[in-house]
């Protein structure tokens, strides 16, 4: 069974099958320009492990730079600003790509390419008139118990995290519910949530960020 996150699925590739990690953090200005940056860290030796058995065709977790490079050259409004790779102590590989987004539309195009994860509202009769909406988490089937375990255990110490800086106050709101295990910042100029990866895949119900600002 797959794990699908919908969480920046900036290429349509982002279906769990090793341990991996993901932040992402979006600074908003005004005019609904702004500034993403995105990490994506993923054990060495899985990744080694995910490439033997014939799978060497198959797209590299996390994304290089040149995979940014075709997103920015698809997306209008959008520019890739600096890419960098490096090896974590030698375990994991972090890439790290900072982005700019001239408007809300190029950063939806480049956070959710399905068009299903990712949404953003305005509406002008309320104080806080901006609403993105990101789902992290699938609502799951029948849950594989024995694989769930072992994804839990090989992923432990990694995370997935977003956070959103506003001009504004903002508030944060995560659907159905915020999980105990979650580090949350519900209100404020930044608002954030991070969670294990092995507690985000356990979610069966699914789970989604709803921001305001």
């Amino acid at each position: 069974m797959n794990f699908k996150i919908c969480f920046f699925a900036v290429f349509s590739i982002l279906i769990f099958n090793s341990c991996l990690g993901m932040s992402a953090d979006i600074v908003m200005q005004a005019d609904g320009s702004g500034r993403i940056t995105l990490e994506y860290r993923v054990s060495q030796l899985l990744e080694s492990i995910g490439r033997l058995d014939g799978n060497e065709h198959l797209p590299v977790i996390p994304a290089g730079r040149r995979d940014f490079e075709r997103a920015v050259a698809r997306i209008p409004g959008l520019r890739l600003v600096s890419h960098s790779s490096k090896n974590s102590g030698g375990m994991d590989l972090v890439n790290t790509a900072v982005l700019e987004f001239q408007n809300p539309a190029a950063l939806l195009a480049f956070l959710d390419s399905t068009g299903t994860g990712a949404s953003y509202s305005r509406e002008t009769s309320r104080a806080q008139a901006n609403t993105l909406r990101l789902t992290l988490r699938d609502a799951a089937g029948v849950a594989d118990t024995d694989l769930l375990s072992l994804l839990r255990e090989i992923s432990e110490g990694y995370k997935i995290s977003v956070s959103l800086t506003s001009p504004n106050d903002a508030s944060l709101a995560v659907i159905p519910a915020s999980p105990a295990n979650a580090q949350t910042v519900f209100r404020g100029r930044k608002v954030s949530f991070s969670i294990d990866t092995g507690d985000l895949l356990s979610i069966e119900e699914g789970l989604a960020l709803e921001i305001t600002w």
